[in-house]
């Protein structure tokens, strides 16, 4: 197994939703290489299911250049909220429900090539009404979905987070 650690960083672009660094890393066989990281903080996806169908949410994306069908999500970018938290105020602003029965189901880095980002997804059941307001500047379609045509959802969708919560939703938690 190939060790190594980080010798330096140094911040490139420190934006509103990501910052990118360059940081040198020295590997056991004394070579050195710097690589360019975004920094993010992190985020929370919800798969919400009420009954026999799970609540998705249609939304521009605009770094994809396409309206995506997702999980509601967001970003881990409010200080001193718990993961559970975020999800929780998430799923309220961008469909409007709570949730009495919260499970954790999985965590995962979304592209460990480039980014530190880590996901944290979540099983929302027993749902309810919730008033809140929307995220700002949130351009939200929601749409329920059936059980059965999961199938269907999970063959066109190219958002990461959105398949693997809804395999892990077929695979370990389907009743």
């Amino acid at each position: 197994m190939t060790r190594f650690e980080r010798i330096a960083s140094e911040d490139a672009y420190d934006g509103r939703i990501v910052r990118v660094r360059v940081d040198r890393f020295r590997y056991d066989d004394g070579g050195e290489a710097d690589r360019e990281i975004v920094a993010h903080p992190g985020a929370v996806g919800v798969v919400a299911l009420d009954g026999e169908r799970v609540y998705l949410v249609r939304q521009p994306r605009e770094a994809v250049g396409e309206t995506v069908l997702e999980i509601p999500a967001g970003k881990l970018d409010t200080e001193g909220e718990d993961v559970l938290d975020t999800a929780k105020r998430e799923l309220a602003e961008e469909i409007g429900k709570g949730a009495r029965e919260w499970r954790f189901l999985t965590r995962y880095w979304s592209s460990v090539g480039f980014t530190d980002e880590e996901v944290h997804l979540y099983l929302a059941t027993d749902l309810y009404d919730e008033n809140a307001e929307p995220g700002e500047g949130e351009r939200i379609e929601i749409e329920t979905v059936p059980l059965e045509r999961l199938d269907e959802v999970i063959a066109s969708c190219r958002d990461a987070k959105t398949l693997i919560g809804l395999l892990w939703l077929i695979a370990f938690e389907r009743p």
